[in-house]
Formats: structure tokens, sequence, C-alpha cells
């Protein structure tokens, strides 16, 4: 098995039966489109490909955006073989054999890209297999990963290469290629002479979600059709209804396990804090159409009740545990209203971190201070024992006293008059302020009035 490649020149004859997204592939700098930010005029990368100084680096962004692309033109540009690894195919004792190879090549003067798809997917073995020869620049690893390299790549070899950030194609510049595609008469479908209406480009570029790729396989099916309407004497032309066709259905970009499930659920939770349901909503369809599990957001919902909104709305708890309710006893996709009816009753809730802050408070001192022991007085005292030693001494029935709040100190003496729940002014907690308010002043009246007997007693 052959494993080291040579990238193939710009000018190599096109094999038209690969499709459409590969034989568009960018053969240089100057056709690659997008990452501007890395790649226009005098920027970083840009700049090391063309001093040949690019070392190893780590590509990370949403797929079909020229990660693979990318790492063959620095192999072309530099005339260095090229290896590409699958985590799916590839173990231990096949990397290092590639690894010895690559070193004995680096002796004659050959230099060895090693290009590895889907990095994240090596598990930490694989990856430290790879360590010494990036170390000893043996070989220059160019890995490519839709997720965080922050949490998916072992910190050894993260450490020894640059990270670059991929974004998604705008869709102008979908548009823009696939116009080149339609034109194109050796690499793309220009040979078959189609028309193409605009907003039917416009269409594929929105559905493909910055995803080049998607695009021109879309765009390939959609010519597809139109020379079947050609061929029933129809006209050629690539309309709304043919993508339409070719569509069928969108396929949202969502990995449930990956950093995307975070990236989403938390600009729903921020969209519902920020009291914007439009946002909300949209974000909600997102995760569900993406195929996420109801039941987890019904839960993020149910804990965004209580971190945001707590007294200020005392409905709001209700009305998401009800939401839960029904997702669970409905299933999908019937229990999306529900959900999506939680979710715009906590955008218009009043909102108040006041009961989050008060425990995260409270989570403060039962990490940093004395585990005091409870007080005396709060302790029941079920045997002749216990209070012989004092327990519930000093013990006040709170509906004994006027009032019903009684003179009496309930937290640790370390912790004595902390305060840690303080309510806002909005909605429900306006009320609940009045009435701290007004007990404070119920304990003090007691205090004052039990003060002349105390002082009699000594």
């Amino acid at each position: 098995m052959a494993l080291f490649q040579s990238i193939p020149p710009a000018d190599e004859p096109i094999d038209r039966s690969r499709p459409l997204a590969d034989r568009m592939r960018p053969r240089t700098l100057d056709e690659f489109v997008g990452q501007e930010h890395i790649l226009g005029p005098g920027k970083a990368l840009r700049v090391q490909i063309e001093r040949d100084d690019t070392g190893s680096v780590i590509f990370w962004g949403p797929t079909g955006v020229g990660k693979t692309t990318l790492a063959k033109i620095i192999a072309r540009m530099t005339h260095a073989d090229f290896i590409e690894f699958s985590a799916v195919t590839s173990g231990i004792k096949e990397i290092k054999q590639v690894m010895a190879d690559a070193e004995r090549a680096r002796q004659y003067g050959t230099r060895t890209i090693v290009f590895v798809d889907e990095v994240h997917r090596f598990n930490k073995a694989q990856q430290d297999a790879f360590l010494p020869y990036v170390e000893k620049g043996s070989i220059r690893l160019i890995g490519a990963t839709t997720e965080n390299p922050s949490f998916e790549v072992i910190s050894a070899l993260l450490s020894r290469c640059r990270v670059y950030m991929l974004k998604a194609l705008t869709e102008e510049q979908i548009v823009s290629l696939l116009y080149s595609a339609l034109r194109d008469e050796e690499r793309g479908i220009g040979a078959l002479h189609l028309q193409a209406e605009e907003t039917a480009l416009r269409k594929i570029a929105a559905y493909s979600s910055g995803d080049a790729r998607a695009a021109y396989n879309t765009l390939e099916v959609a010519a597809t059709l139109a020379q079947e309407q050609r061929s029933g004497g129809g006209e050629a032309k690539i309309s709304d209804v043919t993508v339409t066709d070719a569509l069928q259905k969108r396929v949202l970009m969502y990995d449930k396990a990956g950093e995307e499930h975070y990236n989403l659920i938390s600009a729903l939770h921020k969209s519902v804090r920020n009291s914007d349901p439009d946002a909300a909503l949209y974000w909600l369809a997102r995760m569900l159409e993406g195929g996420e599990d109801p039941l987890y957001i019904a839960r993020r919902v149910v804990r965004m009740a209580s971190e945001d909104i707590g007294l200020a709305d005392s409905n709001a708890l209700g009305i998401t545990l009800a939401a839960r309710d029904a997702v669970d006893f409905l299933g999908m996709p019937e229990g999306n209203l529900a959900l999506a009816q939680a979710v715009i009753y906590l955008c218009a809730a009043p909102k108040s971190n006041a009961l989050y802050t008060a425990y995260g408070a409270v989570l403060e001192d039962v990490e940093h201070t004395a585990q005091a022991p409870v007080p005396l007085r709060l302790r029941n005292a079920p045997t002749g024992l216990m209070k012989a030693f004092g327990y519930g001494e000093g013990y006040r029935y709170a509906h004994d006293v006027e009032g019903k709040v009684a003179d009496m100190q309930c937290l640790p003496d370390n912790l004595k008059d902390r305060v840690y729940y303080h309510p806002t002014e909005e909605g429900e907690e306006k009320r609940i302020k009045a009435r701290l308010e007004e007990i404070k002043a119920l304990r003090a009246k007691t205090r004052r009035k039990n003060r002349p007997s105390e002082e009699t007693e000594l």
C-alpha cells in the first residue's frame, strides 16, 4: 500500500468522474475563497506558506471551508510528500511505520507533510505517536478538526502546533463559487450550458450553512435535474423549484456531542436572559431540528427559570416543569410547542439573578469557612440524654411569637448576621423585599421586648 503521495500539479488533466466538489477544489492560494483573516495579503498564514515556514498546524473550523484543501495547497507549494491519515483506519503500528519512513526520507532531503483529518477522533495513544517526529521536525503535521482542539487534542501536541480557526463561508462567497462552477468548462459544469436563477443559487447558499462542499453537491444534483428537464423538452434552467427538489430536506449543522451543542444551548440561554423571544425561538428550533434530545433542552429551560428569573416570577418554574412533562408525555414533534411556550414565557418574565447569586455566595462560605456545628437550639432532642446536653435549649417556636418571627439566630456563630439573598425590585421580588424588611423589623421589635427581662435575670 503506497502511503506517500505526491500532490498532482495544478495543470494535471481533470478526471470528470470525480464529484464536482472535488473537481472544483482550489489548487492555489489565489483560487482559494474565504478565510481572508488568515490568508489575505500580509496575513499570518499566507506569509508563512509563501515563506515555506508553516511548521505544524491545526486547522479548526466547520465542514466544507477548505481545511483539507489548504493542506494540499501547502504540500503542492512546498513540493513535499503528502500522507493522509484517517482515525478510523490508522492504528499505532501503521503510524509508527510511516513516521520511520518519513524520518528516512528527511535524511535524503525529502520533506513529508502528514495530514490528519478529523484529528479529534484520534485517541491519546495515536496522538502521542506523532509527538517525537513533530518535535524533531521529521514531519510537518497538519491536523483538521471541527471540534475545539483545546478539548480534543492532547496538550503536548497542541503546544507544538499553531492553531488557525477557519470560518464558515458567507452566502456571497458560496454564490461566487457556484457561479464559477457553472462557467468552468474544464472542472465545473460549464460544458452543460445551463442557466441558473440567482434566487436559486442564493437558496443553495443559504441552505449550505457556509459549507462549500454541500453547496457543490446540491448544485450537481440540480444540474442533473435540469438536464432531465431538457431531455423532456423543457428549459434547461436551474430554478428555485429545481433547487427545492435537489435539497429535499436541509441538513442542519449540529453535533450533539461536540462544541456546537454547547454553543447553541448557550445562545438559547443568553437570549432568554436578555428577554429576546425571537432569538430564543430561533435557537430552540435550531437545536430541535438538529436532533437534540428535547428532554435535555427541557432540563436546561427549567434551570433558566431558577437562575435568571427565580422569585421575580414564581410561576416560571411551574411553567417550565409543565413543559418538561408535556415533552415527556407527548414526545416529538408534538412537544416542541410546549418548549416554545415555556421559552417565550421566560423571555417575557421579569428577570432576577438574586436567587442564583445568593446560592453562589452560600457555596463560597460553605467551601471557605469552618464547618460549624448546628447550634444546639436548632437540634431536636428526642432522648433525655440529648436534652441533658442542651439539645433544643433556647429554641423559640415562631408560632407562639407576635408576628410569627422569633428573635433567634439560625446561622452558626461564625456566620452571624450574614445576608445572602438580596431581592431586586423586579416582579414578585419587590413584594418579597418588602416582606423581608417587615420580618427584620418584627425581629428587632421582639429583641427590644425581650431585652429588659434578660437584663433582670442577669
